[in-house]
């Protein structure tokens, strides 16, 4: 289970702090599939890397007894002056996995090719992207934290991902991020919705786009 308590995040600015999450509340069950929406800047991408434990909230606390892996489209936590290969036996190493068996798996599903043994910091934005889902992987989870991993690569990659992800771990717990309604209907049990830095959370989706189109053209209130 994960669970967010009274959450928030902000970040110092040259005029004070930005407030970008404020009392988010959330419990993340074994199995289920929450998706977040929000306009762009609602913080999003914010909660997700709060969750996963690249980031740590400025207030509130994040509890977790499953195990949650970095944002799929997220390369923070690559070391940039290794060859991809060596991350892939660093990363393994962390969470003690045998990384013999899985250097084959990572060459074949990233599609790196001779990349693979070039360092990191050499990788285009999209090839980090395929490096980190392919090395999330190899470590089973209990959580999939997603935002908008569908964006990366062309539509047989987007393919090679969901068989991953929906059909061979379709027992885990995710939370997705992304702007796809008919992707996000077709995998999530709820949905989230981000206001003005505070989370509504719907059964319905047809409530929760209602609201979500509401407050995309409302205006911000200030913080």
């Amino acid at each position: 289970m994960i669970r967010l308590h009274n959450v928030a995040k902000s970040y110092p600015m040259r005029r004070g702090r930005a407030l970008v999450l404020r009392d988010v509340n959330l419990t993340v069950n074994p199995g289920e599939k929450v998706a977040i929406l929000g306009r762009n800047g609602a913080g999003k991408s914010t909660m997700v890397r709060l969750i996963s434990g690249a980031e740590q909230p400025t207030g509130g606390w994040i509890e977790r007894s499953m195990s949650v892996s970095w944002p799929l489209a997220f390369g923070g936590a690559f070391q940039v002056a290794l060859t991809g290969v060596d991350n892939v036996r660093f990363i393994c190493r962390v969470y003690g996995v045998d990384f013999q068996d899985k250097i084959d798996y990572v060459y074949e599903f990233s599609e790196l090719g001779k990349y693979l043994r070039e360092p990191v910091k050499t990788y285009s934005s999209g090839m980090r992207a395929r490096l980190a889902f392919a090395i999330s992987m190899v470590v089973e989870f209990d959580c999939f934290l997603i935002d908008e991993i569908i964006a990366v690569g062309d539509a047989r990659f987007h393919e090679k991902c969901h068989v991953e992800l929906f059909e061979k771990r379709a027992d885990r717990a995710m939370i997705i991020v992304s702007h796809d309604a008919p992707y996000l209907r077709e995998h999530c049990d709820r949905i989230g919705v981000l206001d003005n830095g505070r989370l509504v959370v719907f059964d319905d989706f047809d409530v929760a786009y209602d609201f979500y189109h509401e407050v995309t053209h409302k205006q911000v209130l200030p913080q």
